[in-house]
């Protein structure tokens, strides 16, 4: 992916060398050209001191093209503009953000852009949100270790069994909706089309339940 990070504090320079790391194509943004040097010796990336919801200096890391815009500035209001022109203006894919007062979390929601939190575990959400934007948590037990993750399920999968999907110390289906009603599913409730479903899942298991949910059974 070729994701662009606005803030170059702490979590944004430790998201950016964990993408980097796994080959990812990171650009980040700063207005303080001295963030740079919370970035180690040799990061392969690309850092540019400047206002990330500056139209050229966004054009110039590439936001036409960019897979991802991730804000994470110290300030909730340049978090807000920045996103907003990313997902409005040049329609970037995948759009998230760092929220400090929960108070404006309404904002975000909205204009449809996911927030994490001012807490520890901020850069492992957003990572995990990147590598699996189909499947956003709805929630998060402890610093993040297991997620509630709700997903539409693929219209060939009608009339499998739910239970299918659990993976003991992984992966539960816990809840179904269905036709606007809410049920926990028995072991032999089969899926049907337009079912909701939500699944407790450990976060290292996400990339697995990815592959249930976008490939056939089997393969």
């Amino acid at each position: 992916m070729k994701v662009l990070i606005a803030g170059c504090g702490r979590t944004g320079a430790a998201l950016a060398v964990q993408l980097s790391a796994e080959q990812h194509d990171v650009r980040l943004i700063d207005h303080e050209p001295r963030a740079r040097s919370l970035l180690p010796p040799g990061f392969p990336g690309r850092f540019r001191a400047g206002n990330a919801f500056s139209r050229p200096v966004l054009e110039a890391e590439g936001i036409e093209d960019a897979d991802a815009f991730v804000a994470v500035t110290s300030s909730d209001n340049a978090n807000i503009v920045s996103a907003r022109i990313a997902k409005e203006t040049y329609r970037a894919p995948s759009v998230m953000a760092r929220i400090y007062d929960p108070r404006r979390a309404d904002i975000y929601r909205e204009l449809g852009i996911p927030t994490v939190a001012s807490v520890r575990w901020t850069v492992s959400r957003i990572h995990q949100m990147l590598l699996h934007r189909e499947l956003v948590p709805e929630f998060a037990f402890g610093n993040g270790e297991t997620l509630l993750v709700r997903s539409p399920l693929p219209p060939y999968l009608k009339g499998r069994r739910l239970s299918a999907f659990d993976v003991d110390g992984e992966i539960r289906v816990v809840e179904v909706t269905r036709a606007g009603r809410s049920f926990v599913p028995l072991h032999s409730t089969p899926a049907e089309p337009d079912d909701v479903v939500t699944f407790a899942v450990d976060a290292t298991a996400l990339g697995r339940l990815r592959g249930f949910l976008n490939k056939e059974w089997g393969t």
